[in-house]
C-alpha cells in the first residue's frame, strides 16, 4: 500500500500543478523542475501565487531522488521589485536548505546586482559581534583619563563658584532671593524631622553601644559628657551632611539636569543670563545657611537622646548635663558649625555641579542624581579629613 501511496505522490508531483499569470511550476522528474516567470513580478503580483509556489517546491523536494536541480527561467520578466527579490531568494534558501542546486536563467542583468546584494541570505541577519573586554592597562588608562577630566572639571566649576561668591558678595541686590529661599525652604525646613528622626536614633545608639564598654570599668558617667563631646564635633555635622546629600543635592542636580535636557540653561546663556548665578549661588547660599542650622539642631536632638538613654543606667540628667558642660567648650562646637558650612557648600554645589553636566537622553537626570549623591558624599569624607588634620595640628 506504501508503494500505491508513494507512486501516487510522485505521479501528481511530475504533473504542471500551478500556473498563473506570472509563474508556472513544471515538474519533469524528480531531479528536475521548472519555474517560469513572466511580467511583473511585484509585491501585488505575488500575494496568490508565493505561498501556492512555495508548496508546490516543498512537495516536489519531498519525492526521493539523489540530486535536485529547480531552473527558474526569468527571461520574459519586465520588472522586479523588492517583494519579487524576496520570492527569488525564498525559493533559492529552500533548495539550499535541502542540498538541492538552483539555476536562475534569462534574468535581465539590470535586476542581477539586486538579487547579489542580499547572497547569501544568512548575510541578511549577521551574528551580533562579541564585545571586546578591554586589557587592565587598557581599563587603567580609560579609568585615569575619566578621574582627571572630572577633576578638571571640577577644578573649573570651584574656580567660577567662587568667582561667583564674590561677586554675590559684592552685589547682593542682583542675587535671586526669591530661588533662595525657595532652595532654603527644601533643603531645610522639609529636611527637620528625617533629620531629628535619624540624630535621635543615633544618639540611643552611641548612648547603648558606649555604656556597655564603659560598664566594664564603672564609667556609665562619662557615657554621656563623651558621646556629646563626638557629637558635636563630628558626628552632628556629619550626619547632617549625609541627610542633605542625599535630599538636597539630588534634588539640586535633579532640578537643574531637568532644565538642562530641555534646554532651558541654554536659553539662558542666549537671553545673556548667567547660569552660576541665575541657577547655582541662590542655591549654595541655601546650603550654606541651611547647613549649620540643621547641624545645631541635629547636636540638640542627639545630646538629648544620649541623656535620656543613660537614665536607664540610673545616671540622672543632671549629672549628664554638669558632665557635657565641664567636657564640651565652645570651640568644639563653633569647629563643628564651621565644618558644617564647609560641607553645605560641598553638598550645594556639587548638585548644581552634577546637574549643569547632565547629558541628553531619558536616563541622563538619574545618572546625574546619582552622581550628585555619590560625589557628594565622597567629597564630605575628603573634606572632613582635610579638617581633621588641620584642627590636630592647629588644635582647633
Amino acid at each position: 500500500m506504501n508503494t500505491l501511496q508513494s507512486a501516487s505522490l510522485q505521479a501528481s508531483a511530475l504533473q504542471p500543478i500551478h500556473e498563473t499569470s506570472i509563474a508556472s511550476w513544471q515538474v519533469n522528474s524528480p531531479t528536475l523542475a521548472k519555474l517560469v516567470l513572466q511580467g511583473n513580478v511585484t509585491i501585488h503580483s505575488l500575494q496568490n501565487v508565493w505561498r501556492t509556489i512555495r508548496n508546490a517546491q516543498d512537495q516536489w523536494l519531498k519525492l526521493p531522488s539523489s540530486t535536485k536541480i529547480l531552473e527558474i527561467h526569468a527571461t520574459k520578466v519586465t520588472y522586479l521589485d523588492g517583494a519579487g527579490v524576496a520570492f527569488l531568494i525564498d525559493i533559492q534558501h529552500a533548495q539550499q536548505k535541502s542540498q538541492s542546486g538552483v539555476q536562475i536563467i534569462g534574468l535581465a542583468e539590470r535586476f542581477l546586482p539586486l538579487l547579489k546584494q542580499f547572497e547569501p541570505i544568512e548575510q541578511l541577519f549577521p551574528e551580533e559581534a562579541e564585545p571586546v573586554s578591554d586589557g587592565l592597562i587598557v581599563s587603567l588608562g580609560k579609568t585615569t583619563s575619566s578621574a582627571l577630566q572630572d577633576l578638571k572639571l571640577l577644578v573649573t566649576f570651584i574656580g567660577r563658584l567662587l568667582a561667583d561668591l564674590i561677586w554675590a558678595t559684592t552685589h547682593p541686590l542682583k542675587v535671586r532671593w526669591n530661588d533662595f529661599v525657595v532652595a532654603a525652604v527644601q533643603a531645610g525646613i522639609a529636611a527637620l524631622p528625617i533629620v531629628a528622626l535619624v540624630s535621635f536614633l543615633i544618639g540611643v545608639i552611641l548612648a547603648f553601644q558606649s555604656a556597655v564598654g564603659m560598664r566594664q570599668f564603672g564609667a556609665q558617667t562619662f557615657v554621656a559628657p563623651l558621646v556629646s563631646l563626638g557629637i558635636f564635633r563630628e558626628l552632628g555635622p556629619l550626619i547632617t551632611a549625609i541627610l542633605l546629600a542625599g535630599r538636597s543635592s539630588a534634588a539640586f542636580a535633579a532640578e537643574i539636569g531637568t532644565m538642562t535636557v530641555n534646554n532651558e540653561v541654554d536659553a539662558l546663556v542666549t537671553a545673556g543670563l548667567n547660569p552660576m548665578r541665575f541657577l547655582v549661588i541662590p542655591r549654595v547660599l541655601a546650603g550654606v545657611l541651611v547647613a549649620p542650622i540643621l547641624t545645631i539642631f541635629a547636636n540638640l536632638i542627639s545630646v538629648f537622646a544620649v541623656c535620656i538613654t543613660m537614665t536607664m543606667y540610673k545616671i540622672p540628667l543632671i549629672t549628664s548635663y554638669n558632665g557635657l558642660l565641664n567636657t564640651v567648650h565652645l570651640n568644639d562646637i563653633f569647629s563643628g558649625l564651621f565644618k558644617s558650612i564647609l560641607f553645605g557648600i560641598v553638598v550645594s554645589g556639587v548638585g548644581c555641579m552634577r546637574g549643569m553636566q547632565t547629558g541628553t537622553g531619558a536616563a541622563a537626570v538619574g545618572i546625574s542624581t546619582t552622581r550628585a549623591v555619590v560625589s557628594s558624599i565622597v567629597m564630605i569624607v575628603v573634606v572632613d579629613g582635610i579638617f581633621a588634620y588641620v584642627s590636630t595640628k592647629t588644635g582647633f
